[in-house]
C-alpha cells in the first residue's frame, strides 16, 4: 500500500494525513509520523499498514478522548462509556484513561467538586446531590470530600428562600405540605425541612 500523500491537517493542530492509494484516509498524530517513518510515495508492507491502522485508530481515539474533555468534563467511567461508543477495546479504554488523567484533562476530584458547587448553587440538598455523583460514575470515595464543600448555612439559605418563593406568606398546613415534598425531593432531610419550617413561623412536631 503506498502513501499517495501526507500533509497537515488544517483543523487540528499536530495531526496528519495520509492518503492511501485505495484513497483511504489515515489521521495520524506526529507521533505516528515519526515512529513509521512516514512520507508521501512511501509503500507500506501489509503487516506495515494494519499497525498504522491500528495507531491511527488509537490516536483518534485520544484526539476525539481530549476535545470531549475540553468540552465537557467527564467522571473516568463516563469517558469509559463514550469511548466504547467509539469502538474501543477494554484495554484502550483503561490505557486512554490514564494518559488522560496524566495530561490532567481527566480529573474525577475536580469534577466532583464541580458537580456538587452547580447543584447545591441551584437549590438542590445532599441526597440528591448523591444521586447525582453516582449517576455520572463518579468513585464513591470522592463523594464526603467533595460534599463538604456546602456549608450548612448555604443549605439553610437556599431551604429558606425555597419556602418563600413557594409559600409567599401561606401558612395554610396543605400549603406547607406541599412545600415540604418538594424540599425532600430536590434531597433535603427532615431535619433541615423542619428547622427551616420554624425559621418560617411553622409549629413541627416530632414524631
Amino acid at each position: 500500500m503506498v502513501i499517495e500523500e501526507l500533509k497537515p491537517s488544517r483543523h487540528v493542530e499536530g495531526r496528519w494525513l495520509a492518503v492511501l492509494e485505495d484513497g483511504s484516509i489515515l489521521r495520524v498524530g506526529e507521533g505516528e509520523v515519526v515512529e513509521f517513518a512516514l512520507y508521501a510515495g512511501k509503500e507500506l508492507s501489509e503487516e506495515e499498514t494494519e499497525r498504522l491502522q491500528d495507531a491511527a485508530h488509537r490516536s483518534g481515539l485520544k484526539s476525539k478522548a481530549i476535545e470531549l474533555l475540553m468540552r465537557k468534563p467527564q467522571s473516568r467511567k463516563e469517558l469509559g462509556r463514550k469511548l466504547r461508543e467509539w469502538e474501543a477495546t477494554d484495554e484502550e479504554i483503561e490505557a486512554i484513561c490514564d494518559r488522560m488523567e496524566e495530561l490532567g484533562y481527566l480529573n474525577e476530584p475536580e469534577y466532583a467538586g464541580r458537580i456538587v458547587r452547580h447543584y447545591a448553587a441551584k437549590g438542590f440538598g445532599e441526597r440528591k446531590i448523591r444521586d447525582e455523583l453516582y449517576r455520572r460514575g463518579v468513585p464513591r470515595e470522592l463523594w464526603n470530600e467533595a460534599l463538604s464543600q456546602i456549608e450548612e448555612e448555604d443549605n439553610a439559605a437556599a431551604i429558606d428562600t425555597f419556602l418563600e418563593k413557594k409559600l409567599k406568606g401561606s401558612h395554610d398546613p396543605k400549603d406547607v405540605k406541599r412545600a415540604s415534598d418538594a424540599l425532600a425531593r430536590r434531597g433535603y432531610r427532615w431535619p433541615e425541612i423542619s428547622d427551616a419550617l420554624r425559621r418560617y413561623g411553622m409549629e413541627v412536631w416530632e414524631d
